[in-house]
């Protein structure tokens, strides 16, 4: 069954490859996504452990982070290497989580050779895998050279299940290779056993995209507020990773709040910045003025697009309201616990079928979702005239966040068991 999925996998990359190679998502790296990694790409092996980390993309190591910390304390000397397999999630390991790791690195195409030569090149004494990202030859690759391999914040959509019942049925069980499924929920736990997980290895230890966010109030950034060309003490609605679609809805509801709030200002953070000119344009088009973070904002315009990347969470604490997007589309929604851990009260839109559980927590507790444009004027009028309701909302949203951290610690300490003497012996 894994020969079988050996050549599928060979055969489904050979056709797919042309897009890969192409997608702005995908189109870098292409040596490194094949096992091959020149000087100066990885560091050199040190006395300590290597934890290999991955993450899809730029939220998932985002939401991997808060794990850097509680991994060095119990496993002394280690090496962090993070993989991805988007360039935007490349350039923030690159840049905002550089200092607290060892090396990035493009994750192998789930081929049989190229993980292999990954696995060979980067001797990990750990492989973590974030949510669903089940690659069985990744898997084995790792297991073969000698890697205990562990799933993070561990998620199985019910919807799925027969799917992987049919997959894992075909290609062998990849699942009984983890030697540890840390899950964000219990339902998701018995669904890891359902599909065959074995049962003491499947433990439950919550979410560490929450861990990130629940710290105390961040100091208003003043640098960034200068870039966005907003004045001391000006109402700021940010609105974050919005998609196409939901602009038009915003802007709308934007300028008939400007009605009775003129200072008010709207700062729109696109889910992929490329979408920043579509977004001027459309802004002009509504009779607003406009301007560009990346260009300082010169024009001190009423909507500013926030055109960079890794700068969303530290404009939250700039915000007086937030409404989080993905939501008004069939996207799935976005994080609404980011701007909540810091103390903002946030709106978001009836499609967060991606975010059930930070919904599920959330509303009636500092957030609230909103059926259309219509609803989210109406709510936000309402906040808007209350400064009081405004900060009991927020201070609803960060106290929410607090209590549910807390997992980075329980899944480091977990990984421990995987070793006799709570590390892995030396190579």
């Amino acid at each position: 069954m894994r020969l079988l999925y050996i050549l599928a996998s060979y055969v489904l990359f050979a056709l797919l490859f042309p897009v890969l190679l192409l997608h702005r998502k995908t189109r870098h790296g292409l040596k490194e996504r094949l096992g091959f990694y020149g000087p100066g790409s990885l560091p050199p092996r040190g006395e300590g452990p290597v934890l290999w980390l991955h993450g899809a993309s730029a939220g998932d190591l985002l939401a991997l982070s808060p794990m850097f910390a509680p991994l060095r304390a119990r496993f002394p000397g280690c090496q962090l290497i993070l993989s991805t397999m988007t360039d935007s999630g490349y350039a923030m390991a690159k840049g905002r989580l550089a200092k607290d790791i060892d090396g990035v690195v493009y994750v192998p195409y789930d081929l049989w050779g190229a993980t292999r030569r990954a696995v060979r090149a980067i001797r990990p004494d750990v492989l973590v895998l974030e949510y669903t990202e089940i690659w069985p030859n990744l898997i084995r690759a790792a297991k073969r050279g000698g890697a205990r391999v562990v799933m993070t914040n561990g998620r199985f959509s019910p919807k799925n299940l027969g799917k992987y019942r049919r997959l894992f049925g075909l290609i062998g069980n990849p699942l009984h290779d983890l030697d540890l499924m840390l899950m964000r929920q219990e339902e998701e736990a018995e669904r890891a056993r359902s599909l065959g997980a074995r049962p003491e290895w499947v433990r439950v230890t919550g979410n560490t995209k929450f861990d990130s966010l629940a710290g105390g109030l961040a100091q208003e950034d003043e640098t960034l507020r200068g870039a966005l060309g907003l004045e001391p003490g000006a109402r700021v609605w940010i609105a974050g990773s919005t998609h196409e679609g939901e602009e038009e809805v915003l802007l709308g509801v934007y300028r008939r709040l400007l009605e009775r709030w003129p200072d008010l200002r709207l700062v729109i953070a696109p889910r992929y910045v490329d979408r920043a000119a579509r977004i001027v344009a459309l802004t002009r088009e509504k009779g607003l003025s406009v301007g560009l973070r990346s260009q300082g904002n010169p024009e001190r315009g009423q909507v500013v697009v926030l055109d960079t990347i890794g700068e969303l969470s530290r404009a939250y604490r700039l915000a007086t309201v937030v409404f989080v997007g993905g939501s008004f589309t069939k996207r799935g929604g976005q994080n609404i616990l980011e701007p909540a851990g810091q103390g903002k009260p946030v709106l978001y839109g009836p499609h967060m079928d991606n975010f059930r559980d930070s919904v599920d927590l959330l509303t009636g507790h500092g957030g609230v979702q909103v059926q259309d444009g219509e609803a989210l004027q109406a709510t936000l009028a309402e906040w808007l005239a209350s400064p009081e309701q405004l900060a009991s909302l927020g201070e609803q949203a960060q106290a929410t966040v607090r209590r549910i951290s807390g997992a980075s610690e329980r899944n480091a300490e977990a990984m421990t068991t995987l070793f006799p003497h709570g590390r892995p012996d030396p190579r």
